[in-house]
């Protein structure tokens, strides 16, 4: 991750709004023979007392599930929409082109849990993401049958965050009149892009002092 003071988001609580919008994340260790294991899930994230945690559930028997019984210590990355930065955007063109993105690293320590805990977080997973608890799709309108033999398959699990790091590379180290020229040539690209267009906007007055 790079250690560049103007590519880090200062204000934790854009960091703390950014895992929450972006919970999808990429969990990562290795298992006793420092063999690299990785798995895509979605995570409940919730803060007591300034401790981060993490909650989620991953299938059993699996490279990571292996890994993690062995060695605890995981990396959770969260990412967010990212974009290509054209040099020609530059007001000093002849520099290498680059890529803006938004990214939290959030180290930490996994604990797998037990069958009621297990079920607690299927019954919030489903609550949180479904938008309440009375859809269609809510936990507590699947049949026990189902339950039953889904808690089989998967095991649950809380992270406790030890480390948490950001890049929010969002061309900063630009000058003004190229940093605006970028935000106006994302605003005409893809969605990824016009996304990035809007949080360097929100960031224009804290660059520059008279905007």
């Amino acid at each position: 991750m790079y250690h560049l003071p103007y590519f880090k988001e200062p204000d934790f609580a854009k960091i703390k709004a950014f895992l929450h919008a972006h919970p999808f994340v990429m969990l990562s260790g290795v298992d006793a023979q420092n063999k690299p294991v990785a798995t895509q899930v979605p995570l409940l994230i919730s803060e007591k007392n300034g401790q981060l945690t993490f909650r989620g559930h991953l299938m059993r028997q699996t490279d990571h599930h292996k890994a993690f019984i062995q060695n605890p210590h995981v990396l959770a990355l969260f990412t967010g929409p990212h974009t290509y930065v054209s040099a020609s955007w530059y007001a000093n063109p002849q520099q290498g082109s680059t890529w803006n993105y938004m990214s939290v690293h959030a180290k930490g320590e996994l604990k797998f849990l037990e069958e009621a805990a297990l079920l607690d977080i299927l019954r919030d997973l489903t609550t949180h993401f479904e938008g309440g608890p009375n859809t269609p799709g809510g936990f507590d309108t699947l049949p026990r049958e189902y339950i039953q033999r889904l808690v089989k398959a998967i095991v649950g699990f809380e992270i406790t965050v030890t480390d948490i790091d950001n890049v929010f590379k969002l061309s900063q180290n630009r000058d003004e009149a190229s940093y605006h020229r970028i935000i106006d040539k994302l605003k005409q690209g893809t969605a990824d892009a016009q996304y990035i267009a809007r949080e360097m906007e929100e960031r224009t007055s804290q660059l520059f002092k008279h905007a």
